[in-house]
């Protein structure tokens, strides 16, 4: 019979690391998510092999001083919230202080980042979770955080990714996604130095949607507004001979968040 061990930290952050990143666009979807929650009016999302080589997010918010860009690798180190309270008053899309850690466990990470009062940038650099040096650096104010060779030490991984195509696909959908919520956010995503998706701040939602999908789906699409005591629904749906037999591109936000929930999509889809 096994006897029962205590696993090492470096074991727990790898097991951590799987349930908060299982693909690329997870890593994608993290570090959006940060420089959102950082007040960035501009995201670079630039990635290499379907994000499997290289994934570099960069932004102009608020950035990180020394200290915190040190601690933001310790798992569940967070600004997010301070108390026990602030869980039912959550504002920002992370708040849990486990991305950057989950992320540096499986990948080779550096981070480039400087507040608006700092004299100069911070760099730091990790692998496995580790760090391996850090100093000082010419920068502007926000925050790039690249990530490579994604689970180079933890190979099995490896094998539960799809094809290129796939995988590509995926981080598309979250930039899209994130695009569509956030008009007053200019997004660019690049791969191979391709540019995938461009969508610059705009005023108006309806234009946001001509950005990303084009002015001849834009102008196809009809507003809907609801309002009650218990919620506020807005968004904008195709006219009829738009059409899809599917549900692959319903796209729906609770509170800010990007949900996926086959009822909702279904009362959506039965309702059209």
């Amino acid at each position: 019979m096994s006897k029962i061990t205590i696993l090492t930290e470096d074991v727990i952050n790898k097991i951590a690391a799987g349930e908060v990143i299982e693909r690329p666009a997870s890593i994608v979807k993290e570090l959006v998510e940060n420089s959102l929650d950082a007040g960035a009016t501009r995201i670079l999302v630039e990635i290499l092999n379907s994000g499997q080589d290289m994934i570099r997010v960069t932004d102009n918010g608020e950035g990180m001083s020394k200290e915190d860009a040190q601690l933001s690798l310790i798992r569940h180190a967070t600004s997010k919230i301070q108390n026990d309270q602030d869980l039912f008053a959550i504002t920002t899309l992370g708040f849990r202080g486990e991305a950057l850690a989950s992320i540096a466990a499986v990948s080779q990470l550096s981070i480039v980042t400087k507040t608006e009062d700092a004299l100069e940038g911070f760099n730091l650099v990790a692998e496995g979770g580790t760090i391996i040096s850090s100093g000082i650096v010419a920068a502007e104010r926000g925050t790039s955080i690249e990530v490579r060779n994604l689970f180079f030490n933890t190979p099995a991984r490896k094998k539960f990714l799809k094809s290129d195509a796939v995988e590509l696909r995926h981080i598309i959908d979250v930039v899209t996604h994130y695009a569509l919520l956030h008009k007053e956010v200019s997004f660019k995503l690049l791969h191979e130095n391709h540019q995938l998706l461009y969508a610059p701040a705009v005023e108006d939602m309806q234009s946001n949607i001509a950005s990303i999908y084009g002015s001849s789906i834009a102008k196809e699409m009809l507003k809907v507004e609801y309002k009650d005591y218990l919620a506020t629904i807005a968004g904008y749906v195709a006219k009829p001979h738009r059409a899809r037999n599917d549900k692959t591109q319903q796209v729906i936000f609770v509170n800010g968040r990007l949900v996926h929930n086959v009822d909702l999509n279904k009362a959506v889809y039965d309702a059209f």
